[in-house]
């Protein structure tokens, strides 16, 4: 922007030419400061809040869907990664920093080829200060997969929210079980859209490629327990709503699910995919899940939010909860941002501890 200015500023009384092309030069000046000075402004927003990982990401010009297999018919509904029927083949990821200066140098990230859902794109990863502890080399560890908001990018738990610097210390202290911390892509389709966290015939398996393919990777490379007793999953905005989806729909896979300031009613995002499909749009709300259940999941919900923005989604779960499903709900304030779910991380995995504790 300082720069536009002084070329402006520079160029202005070297206008030449009739006055009509004169003050049509000195309109496109003025038009094009204004235009950086917007675009320096969303830079900096998105710094800090780290909102879009590429300019694909924000152009809507990127596609990670590789293929679109049915994944139903080639795997079943249900199925733990690790303890599937086919043999499989160990697959060994190579990993690298980050290289993003708001994201702390510990987190690490690779590229993930989903060999069940045909998606590729980067995953991170953060391990707890015991994981490379002598005392600990012959502890599994458990797992959370942090799903971003949409649109939303995979270094923002980390970022933003600041995840593993705050639960660090805690870890440490023995506060909050050593949780593998997982951040995968879930902005997949080029053209902003909204996955919903679902598999959408034709159109890409986003719920296949986390709830199957990202948990797959972590098992290969890292010493975790594959038992969903040592999963869970937790996501803000549009990522609590898959969270809640994905901890209720895949119980076999998660122990637990986190939902800050989601929603139930995928409507209410207008760009989801799940959204503009009937079928899709009741399958795919959390509520409609945990009713049409055959036998309520051995699930815990920590649901966050305010009136309007998340709380009576969160209690509209707690009354039709059945055991051994339990939801816990927190009435939060302030607005929907980063700024509110980041003071909630030491809460909720305090919380979540209780739920998965460490193994000694």
């Amino acid at each position: 922007m300082p720069i536009s200015l002084a070329v402006a500023l520079l160029l202005w009384g070297r206008v030449r030419g009739p006055k009509p092309v004169q003050a049509l030069s000195r309109v496109m000046m003025l038009l094009f400061c204004q235009i950086t000075a917007v675009l320096t402004v969303f830079v900096m927003v998105n710094n800090a809040n780290l909102i879009y990982g590429s300019w694909d990401d924000l152009l809507g010009t990127g596609n990670h869907v590789r293929a679109v297999p049915n994944v139903q018919a080639d795997t079943g509904a249900s199925g733990t990664p690790g303890n599937d029927s086919k043999q499989h083949t160990k697959v060994v990821q190579q990993f690298k920093p980050v290289g993003d200066s708001k994201v702390p140098n510990d987190v690490q990230t690779t590229d993930l080829k989903g060999a069940v859902s045909g998606v590729d794109g980067e995953v991170l990863v953060w391990l707890p200060p015991q994981y490379n502890d002598p005392a600990y080399k012959d502890k599994t560890f458990p797992v959370v997969e942090l799903l971003p908001g949409w649109p939303g990018s995979s270094k923002t738990w980390f970022g933003t929210l600041k995840v593993s610097e705050q639960l660090k210390p805690m870890m440490q202290s023995g506060q909050v079980a050593p949780f593998i911390l997982v951040s995968p892509r879930t902005n997949l389709l080029g053209d902003s859209v909204d996955t919903g966290c679902a598999d959408v015939p034709g159109k890409v398996n986003a719920d296949t490629w986390l709830s199957k393919d990202v948990p797959q990777m972590v098992l290969d490379n890292f010493r975790v327990d594959p038992s969903a007793d040592r999963w869970a999953v937790a996501g803000y905005s549009a990522g609590a709503h898959c969270a809640a989806k994905l901890a209720l729909e895949h119980p076999d896979r998660y122990r637990a699910g986190i939902s800050l300031s989601g929603y139930n009613d995928p409507g209410a995002e207008a760009q989801s995919l799940t959204a503009k499909d009937p079928h899709l749009k009741e399958i795919s709300n959390p509520l409609n899940i945990l009713k049409d259940a055959k036998t309520p999941p051995k699930t815990a919900l920590y649901v966050t939010g305010n009136r309007g923005d998340g709380l009576e989604g969160g209690e509209a779960l707690k009354a039709a909860a059945k055991s051994p499903t339990t939801v816990t709900v927190q009435e939060t304030t302030g607005p929907h941002s980063s700024d509110v779910w980041k003071q909630l991380v030491p809460g909720v995995f305090t919380w979540l501890t209780t739920i998965i504790p460490a193994q000694h």
